[in-house]
């Protein structure tokens, strides 16, 4: 059964979010004193919103924000209100730490049982989760949404991909959530392992966690003979289950608009842009009690479009994110871009590396993908030379290698590696 809110009028749910926005932007100035700051700073006030595009008027919240603050500068209510707290990897400079009190997790574990059943899901499902537990979001949020829309949860977490898929044989779960990487990694390993994957039990695939195509659905598809679906998040907004793609239209995922406030920007100038436009996407929480945020940058590349499934608005899939696109001789290239090109060459699988190098003055990009079989690709690597050339507008070396052969990861895969030398 849907939320009511779900299938809210237009007027219904912006009166809401008005009435929310008010009531966090107020939250926010008067508990954290970054807030204040810039607020002030920026002559704005909480009682200045009187309308929601009145949001436009106030400052930014930025990644560098949060770790300029950490760990707890960001925090809105006394430490000892703080049910858990989640954090980044940090792998690119200091963690970016979340708080959540228990409200927020109650919230929290009802938008991702909201999001399972939009992709899918059902009580009494079994749930394979094989997204990471632990300070990451995705396995402790997957597992209990799971539960709260009245699931079988087996927690696999990531990593030991034997066992993933002899657990997926012998435990038969309805759905699976894992980032879809990885996913191609678990299908390999059925193969290896002499087991047809479209014989399981799967019926549903929820990924998300990292940028992935059309191209990559289909495959996925195809191999599993079930549904994939994506499912957005990020935790410095909350966490998995921000926005999902409904099964039934596949379409681009519905934000769960009466938690989260969603704008474009052009991320240059940090104009807001009309709806239809790609840009950067701007996420001002709603609900939160122990970590507002207001207008976080996410550094994702999207569009939003009209409701259909829902009448909650569509942000498209994510093409790629601001920190992942790489120039090279003045064009613009995103993973995303190579992914749904190697898809189009037979014989190519999608395991790739985009490998940035300068030998001389002039940045030079080595695609490096994994061929399907341990025998040759005749052609293949000209061929996506090609289509990148022609697709992308750049010249790029494409070297073919075998099964296997590149790293794997059982969270978000590394597309990029860059030699280049440090300024």
């Amino acid at each position: 059964m849907l939320d009511p809110i779900e299938t809210a009028s237009p007027g219904e749910l912006r009166a809401l979010q008005l009435t929310r926005l008010r009531w966090t932007l107020r939250h926010a100035y008067d508990n954290v004193p970054f807030y204040r700051r810039k607020f002030d700073e920026a002559g704005v006030h909480p009682g200045d919103c009187l309308e929601l595009d009145d949001l436009r008027r106030f400052p930014f919240t930025t990644k560098q924000d949060l770790r300029d603050h950490y760990p707890y500068g960001m925090f809105a209510v006394p430490r000892e209100r703080i049910a858990r707290i989640h954090a980044s990897s940090g792998t690119t400079g200091r963690p970016t730490v979340v708080g959540y009190t228990q409200r927020d997790l109650d919230t929290w574990a009802a938008l991702m049982a909201r999001s399972i059943r939009a992709a899918g899901g059902r009580p009494g499902h079994r749930v394979h989760v094989a997204y990471g537990y632990g300070l990451f979001t995705g396995g402790l949020g997957a597992h209990y949404g799971a539960e709260r829309l009245g699931c079988t949860v087996i927690p696999v977490s990531g990593g030991m991909t034997e066992r993933q898929v002899r657990l997926i044989v012998d435990f038969e779960p309805d759905v699976i959530m894992v980032t879809p990487s990885y996913m191609l990694t678990i299908l390999d390993e059925f193969d290896r392992q002499g087991v047809d994957p479209r014989t399981t039990s799967l019926k549903v695939g929820m990924f998300g966690a990292e940028p992935w195509t059309e191209d990559m659905r289909r495959e996925v598809e195809a191999r599993l003979d079930m549904d994939a679906v994506d499912i957005y998040g990020l935790s410095e907004v909350m966490g998995p289950g921000v926005s999902q793609e409904c099964v039934e239209t596949k379409d681009g995922l519905h934000v769960w608009e009466d938690h989260f406030y969603p704008e474009i920007i052009d991320p240059s100038s940090g104009t807001p842009l009309p709806g239809g436009e790609p840009g950067e996407l701007v996420f001002t929480s709603l609900t939160k009690e122990a970590m507002p945020v207001i207008r976080y940058r996410t550094r994702d590349l999207t569009r939003l479009l009209p409701g259909t499934a829902r009448p909650m608005r569509r942000m498209e899939r994510v093409t790629g994110r601001t920190d992942d696109m790489m120039i090279v001789r003045g064009v613009n290239v995103f993973p995303t871009q190579v992914e749904e090109l190697i898809l189009r060459v037979p014989g190519l699988a999608p395991h790739y590396q985009c490998v940035l190098d300068r030998p001389a003055r002039l940045d030079e990009l080595t695609v490096r993908v994994e061929s399907r079989s341990a025998g040759p690709v005749d052609g293949a690597a000209g061929t996506l030379e090609e289509l990148i050339k022609h697709n992308v507008g750049v010249s790029v070396r494409v070297e073919v290698v075998p099964p296997a052969a590149l790293e794997r990861s059982v969270g978000k895969a590394r597309r990029i590696v860059d030699n280049r030398p440090r300024p």
